[in-house]
């Protein structure tokens, strides 16, 4: 590559790095809980919001698409964790499930009727990652940079809340209470991130990096390393790969990401015999 196109895919590289510094971290607590599928039902959430918007006649890059997107992501988020009970009999991710399905349903209907529905639900999907300018990369790296910083205050709780509920509940902590600021939390990552990268690109950088952890290591600082280190290589990766062979952008990091994890799997026996 020359240094024309590391220029032009400077903006978007920075935002893929960025997307994956929080999101793996995201995704060890989405993992232990056992919600694999809330990345995309919040995405999908936000993605209705958006929908609601551009059918009622606001361009697609107005900032209230945006607003739109992030309260209803909220009240997803509210949702979730006031129907969680950790003796309910339904499961959690029943729930999540069910909201993910009504909301592309929703959102299919939605667009239906608005001009230009199958562009709108391809950017959903695979986002437009390319398109990304450095007043947006910046904007999110400040916003990345607070909620990851609320998190590291209380990192002790949510990962307490995470890997053991209902002792925590027993010892009278108000896990929904709890829930709530981290579905939240989670849920503004998640609306910023679609608008940039599209719901299947967020997805991956949530789930792919935290099982690949998951595979060389039971702790948690491994596993966080591990995700970090992963996700930074199949960004790049992904933009040479996209450029290389003129695939799109979010959509080859997507198989990019699915072909190192395969590859962090062969490779596991013999790192273990190694070690």
């Amino acid at each position: 590559m020359d240094w024309t196109i590391v220029q032009f895919l400077a903006p978007a590289i920075a935002a893929s790095l960025i997307i994956a510094g929080i999101h793996a971290y995201l995704g060890l607590h989405v993992v232990e809980r056992g919600v694999i599928f809330v990345d995309l039902s919040l995405a999908q959430i936000a993605a209705l919001g958006a929908a609601i918007a551009i059918w009622r006649g606001v361009d697609a890059q107005d900032p209230s698409v945006y607003w739109m997107s992030l309260g209803f992501t909220l009240i997803g988020a509210f949702v979730f964790s006031v129907v969680k009970g950790h003796t309910a009999k339904i499961p959690h991710e029943a729930i999540i499930g069910i909201s993910y399905a009504v909301a592309s349903a929703a959102v299919i209907l939605t667009l239906s009727k608005a001009t230009g529905e199958a562009e709108h639900l391809q950017n959903m999907l695979v986002g437009n990652i390319l398109s990304v300018q450095w007043p947006e990369v910046w904007l999110t790296a400040v916003i990345y940079a607070l909620i990851g910083a609320f998190h590291w205050v209380f990192r002790k709780r949510f990962l307490a809340i995470s890997m053991d509920p209902v002792g925590e509940a027993a010892r009278g902590v108000s896990v929904r209470l709890w829930d709530f600021l981290f579905y939240a939390s989670f849920g503004l990552v998640v609306t910023r991130s679609v608008a940039i990268a599209g719901v299947l690109l967020v997805f991956c950088y949530l789930i792919v990096p935290s099982v690949g952890g998951m595979l060389y290591s039971e702790r948690v600082p491994a596993r966080l390393a591990i995700g970090w280190v992963m996700g930074v290589v199949v960004s790049i990766l992904g933009m040479y790969f996209s450029v290389l062979f003129d695939f799109p952008t979010g959509a080859a990091i997507v198989c990019t990401f699915g072909l190192i994890l395969a590859l962090m799997a062969a490779v596991r026996p013999l790192v273990r015999r190694l070690v």
